[in-house]
């Protein structure tokens, strides 16, 4: 090549999640409020579902009503293996899961801080016409998405397989909104527009309106519970 030919062009990566505003989502691209109620190696579960109230979308998940409790969340975790929602019930790391529900607008959510519920919960919280969604992301990076109408599933996401461009157009209209507000987060380890493994619960937050901090969740009524 001459010394004086130009370099070739490189692509930058961009960073580009148009559904939520600044503040709401960490370094890594998470949604801010999961990222503060998590422990520091996230293993959990995330659901939500349009229709239903905090306490009856816990009994869905098959926790046990006398256990629910009215929750304040903590100042802050004790330690790095600790949950918010685990640290308000006492809850010694690995010993029981915390099920934190809230409602924020028409959608229910329900946090699971170690990841006991799963996929399969979702077509008991969409039974009766409901539309649900459940994002898991593992200890070891594993992220998918459910989402579900009335007892169907209508689209199952697995983040190593997931090709915006070809998944997309195939998509409910309403999930393929809540990708295309996720968007995507650069890393030196991705090609560009290639999803980061965050997309799954900024889509799931997007769909249930849920571009909101820890301070927003402390201004509204949480129940929390033992599972497991």
């Amino acid at each position: 090549m001459p010394e004086d030919a130009p370099a070739p062009s490189r692509t930058t990566p961009t960073t580009s999640t148009p559904g939520f505003p600044l503040n709401t989502l960490n370094s890594q691209g998470t949604p801010i409020w999961l990222s503060e109620l998590a422990s520091d190696d996230p293993h959990h579960t995330l659901h939500v579902v349009r229709g239903l109230e905090p306490a009856q979308a816990l009994e869905a998940l098959g926790a046990n009503p006398q256990l629910f409790q009215p929750c304040e969340l903590p100042a802050a975790k004790p330690d790095r293996w600790s949950s918010l929602p685990g640290a308000a019930l006492g809850i010694e790391p690995g010993t029981s899961a915390a099920l934190l529900a809230g409602r924020i607008g028409a959608w229910t959510f329900v946090y699971d801080d170690s990841g006991f519920t799963d996929h399969d919960d979702t077509m008991s919280l969409s039974a009766d016409g409901r539309a649900a969604a459940t994002s898991m992301f593992s200890i070891n990076a594993d992220a998918s998405l459910t989402y579900t109408v009335d007892g169907t599933q209508l689209a199952w996401i697995d983040v190593d397989d997931l090709d915006l461009k070809r998944d997309l157009p195939g998509m409910p209209d309403e999930l393929r909104a809540a990708f295309r507000a996720a968007g995507t987060v650069a890393h030196d380890y991705l090609k560009p527009g290639q999803p980061d493994y965050d997309i799954c619960m900024r889509a799931i937050c997007a769909l249930a309106g849920l571009s909101c901090t820890v301070e927003d969740l402390r201004r509204i009524p949480l129940l929390v519970t033992p599972f497991g």
